[in-house]
């Protein structure tokens, strides 16, 4: 009976609509699938080419992951990660890039030609050249931080680095593993006044996150808006050094550029408090590693927790992890359910955007 009535379906039917027809054959289950399948599709020419899009290199591997589950039932997108040396040979066949750790000079964007846009999973962008990217007819856009979670994720990562140098995380290992009670001996955020390098979207959250602590907030920015954060104090980029001296705890939320590249260096961390603690959950580049060694070493810099580091994936066997006040994290800030869900739907939604021709929304073009 069964085989009969699908012989009959299908030569009534296209096969195209065989999962919808087969009435005699269905369930709730393939029923709501194919409803929400055409309800969701109902906005989107999909009778164009297929629109592909490429994920950069092996790292967060999430980012992919998350944004094939969105697209799954939009067959018109395609979703591939490519190893880093192999982007060259293949970003030609692509629409749509989100770089990740990607380097894009302009030899690489030249080969992009039938590329519309190339964003980053995040806010970082010093990766690419976007004045070669205009050049070749190449948007570059970021995801705004708080609008996905993003910010509010790596605040909490830098808040995580601070308790942890405070409270001597790796020296608790070491009594536990030595079956040692009250040591070692930790202090507390409370009475800490805290330097926020850089106030855009993650120092804002930062700040917000920090007051319960009942801490002095001290921050830097190029230019204030009218209506800021109220803050114990505010300072600008000249200031950077005299806030450092107040400083209990320097904490970096820049973004990266030609201006800011090693920007914590020699007199940066001598202005510091001696005993003071650094905190970066930006960019590797922004720290002089051999400053940042030398002071460790010397005893003033009183701590370094890192989420991103100079040379990225981390050696495990950097000298600078042999410091008992040192905490570094792999790159994670910013990984969350919460934040990665989020910019995966803006990516799907671009890649959606982009194959029908609308504008593209979600994002901050730089270009």
């Amino acid at each position: 009976m069964l085989v009969r009535c699908i012989k009959r379906q299908i030569a009534l039917a296209n096969a195209k609509n065989l999962i919808l027809g087969l009435t005699c054959f269905s369930s709730p289950l393939t029923r709501s699938a194919g409803m929400s399948s055409m309800a969701e599709k109902k906005d989107v020419d999909n009778d164009k080419p297929i629109t592909r899009v490429l994920f950069c290199g092996p790292h967060f591997p999430a980012s992919q992951i998350y944004t094939r589950e969105y697209l799954e039932k939009y067959p018109f997108i395609q979703v591939d990660d490519v190893p880093l040396k192999q982007v060259p040979d293949h970003i030609g066949n692509y629409d749509l890039c989100v770089s990740k750790n990607m380097r894009f000079d302009s030899n690489v964007l030249s080969r992009a030609k039938q590329m519309k846009l190339i964003m980053q999973f995040g806010v970082g962008l010093e990766g690419i050249d976007i004045d070669a990217a205009k050049k070749h007819g190449i948007k570059v856009a970021r995801i705004p931080g708080d609008a996905t979670g993003n910010a509010a994720s790596c605040a909490e990562m830098a808040i995580y680095l601070m308790l942890g140098l405070l409270r001597k995380q790796n020296e608790m290992q070491i009594s536990v593993k030595q079956k040692m009670l009250g040591e070692p001996i930790g202090e507390t955020l409370l009475g800490k006044t805290v330097f926020i390098m850089g106030f855009g979207n993650i120092g804002i959250d930062l700040a917000k996150r920090l007051k319960p602590f009942d801490v002095k907030i001290i921050a830097t920015k190029r230019s204030w808006p009218s209506n800021s954060v109220v803050l114990n104090s505010k300072g600008s980029h000249g200031d950077i050094y005299e806030f450092a001296s107040k400083a209990d705890i320097v904490v970096c939320c820049l973004s990266m550029n030609k201006e800011t590249v090693g920007i914590v260096n020699k007199p940066f961390i001598s202005s510091m408090k001696k005993g003071a603690l650094l905190v970066n959950i930006a960019r590797g580049g922004l720290l002089d590693y051999e400053a940042v060694v030398q002071h460790l070493e010397s005893g003033h810099l009183g701590g370094l927790g890192v989420d991103v580091a100079w040379k990225e994936p981390f050696d495990p066997n950097d000298p600078v992890l042999k410091f008992k006040n040192v905490i570094l994290t792999p790159h994670v800030a910013g990984v969350t359910e919460h934040s990665y869900r989020s910019m995966a739907k803006v990516v799907g939604d671009v890649a959606l955007q982009l194959h029908a021709g609308k504008p593209l929304k979600g994002i901050e073009l730089v270009n």
